[in-house]
């Protein structure tokens, strides 16, 4: 039998064993200061994914594969419920039709008050530039079924259905061609909530027996067709496949090659993992969710700068920029780009909390863009983590998101997210000798380099030179 006082000295072991792990946890939580779109369980070990492009493929997305940085808009009739719905708040943002099993014929009628009198093409395309950004993506028609554009196809559309009679997708396009932003179109061409052929609405016609084929051959496929003859975009970005069969898949990339030989097709396309080129161009990682580890295929991350992609008036929680700037880092260093999305407001502005933070971005890309724009990826396979035995097992450890690398021709790129404390950054093996070592927009500032004991550390200022990411730039000798 254990007596008292063995049992009081045991408690005090366990207490003292949960104030250890709890320290640890909260440690660890407090290094891991980014939101739900760190993901570094897998990073590590061999790169994913096979990419074997013609010149001519590889041609064709030249300019997308420099540009690493584009925005992304979600705008349409559920801007202007904007997170209500008859003075109730409600979920969804651009899903909130479907989320809440809302009407159709009352949501039809929002299109009687859409009326974006503040929406400037111009404006809006300034904004995208200043933010360093190098194309959009724009909702031309989403789940809802609403065209944003001039459609003969479909009268739901915000020429013949609102009182704005503006086509602000036409405006936008030369807009941008105006200013040198190349320019995307986003099309549901699977899913669309108003239309009982279309997939995804389970609501609104109880008992009708859909007929898919229908919807396409009717609305979605000759939609395509009218987008891209009318707007001739460098991208047409499709979403939610449901019953996009490969064959059907097939048949709409070989509509878009025709029309326009050089855009480029994204991943979604069709349901389950496309065959590759030259059926689709490059791949996307899941919204708000970067890949892992270094992708072969190009690949894009789309990502919320707060966490809803259609305007919700009551979503005010916005990510830091310092955040926004990691998520760009982190799929440059895996060979992709970031799409980052905003949602314009019914009145056709884009708020202050949106430009405020694309500007800050677009400032630090000023000094720091050459380490983005172009750039490879990382030039180790493992940076982010280690090997260890966790439960008698080899397995791989995940390290906190302190540092990434890009690189271009000799040039690697050390994106110092965390500053360490003691001035030491430790880093991988180099393949090479470093010749000259900077640090970007501070010239002033010496970093030393040693290369020993089959690692690279680098020694740094006792402070972080720019508060928010600094690059010291390490050129190999040849």
């Amino acid at each position: 039998m254990i007596n008292k006082s063995v049992m009081k000295n045991m408690k005090r072991i366990l207490l003292f064993v949960g104030c250890v792990c709890l320290s640890w946890h909260l440690l660890f939580a407090q290094e891991a200061q980014f939101s739900e779109m760190t993901t570094l369980e897998q990073f590590g070990g061999p790169s994913s994914g096979k990419y074997n492009p013609t010149p001519a493929e590889r041609q064709r997305i030249a300019w997308w594969r420099d540009a690493k940085f584009g925005m992304f808009m979600h705008w349409g009739l559920y801007a202007q419920i904007a997170g209500y719905w008859k003075n109730e708040k409600i979920r969804g943002g651009e899903w909130c039709l479907k989320l809440n099993k809302l009407p159709i014929e009352e949501y039809r009628k929002l299109a009687n008050y859409f009326n974006p009198v503040k929406f400037n093409a111009d404006e809006w395309v300034s904004v995208i530039k200043s933010a360093g950004m190098k194309y959009l993506v724009i909702t031309a028609k989403h789940h809802d079924g609403f065209a944003m554009y001039r459609s003969a196809v479909s009268k739901y559309n915000i020429v013949d259905a609102t009182p704005f009679k503006r086509d602000p997708i036409k405006e936008l396009a030369e807009a941008c061609r105006k200013q040198g932003i190349r320019f995307g179109l986003y099309y549901s061409h699977s899913q669309d909530w108003n239309e009982p052929d279309g997939y995804g609405n389970n609501w609104s016609w109880p008992g009708y027996k859909r007929d898919f084929d229908k919807y396409l051959d009717e609305k979605s496929i000759p939609q395509i067709k009218e987008l891209l003859t009318q707007y001739h975009p460098d991208i047409i970005w499709f979403d939610t496949a449901g019953e996009i069969t490969e064959a059907r898949a097939t048949q709409i990339a070989g509509i878009c090659r025709s029309i326009c030989p050089d855009i480029l097709i994204n991943s979604r396309l069709m349901l389950g993992k496309p065959k590759g080129l030259p059926l689709t161009d490059f791949d996307g990682s899941g919204d708000n969710e970067a890949f892992p580890q270094y992708h072969n295929v190009p690949w894009e991350l789309c990502g919320t700068l707060n966490h809803s992609w259609g305007f919700k008036q009551w979503d005010t929680d916005f990510r830091p920029v310092k955040e926004l700037l990691y998520h760009l880092i982190d799929a440059v260093s895996k060979n992709g780009n970031y799409l980052l999305n905003v949602g314009p407001t019914c009145e056709g502005e884009i708020t202050e909390s949106y430009t405020c933070r694309l500007a800050r971005m677009g400032e630090w890309l000023k000094v720091n863009g050459e380490a983005v724009y172009s750039c490879h990826g990382t030039v180790w396979g493992t940076e982010y983590g280690e090997y260890r035995q966790v439960n008698g097992k080899c397995k791989f450890v995940a390290s906190p998101a302190t540092w990434r690398c890009t690189s271009k021709e000799n040039n690697v790129y050390i994106h110092i997210l965390e500053w360490p404390a003691d001035g030491v950054l430790n880093l991988p093996e180099l393949d090479g000798k470093v010749g000259k070592v900077s640090v970007l927009g501070f010239p002033k500032e010496k970093v030393k380099v040693k290369q020993e004991s089959g690692q690279t550390r680098l020694l740094l200022p006792e402070t972080a030179p720019d508060s928010l990411v600094t690059v010291v730039k390490l050129v190999m000798k040849k």
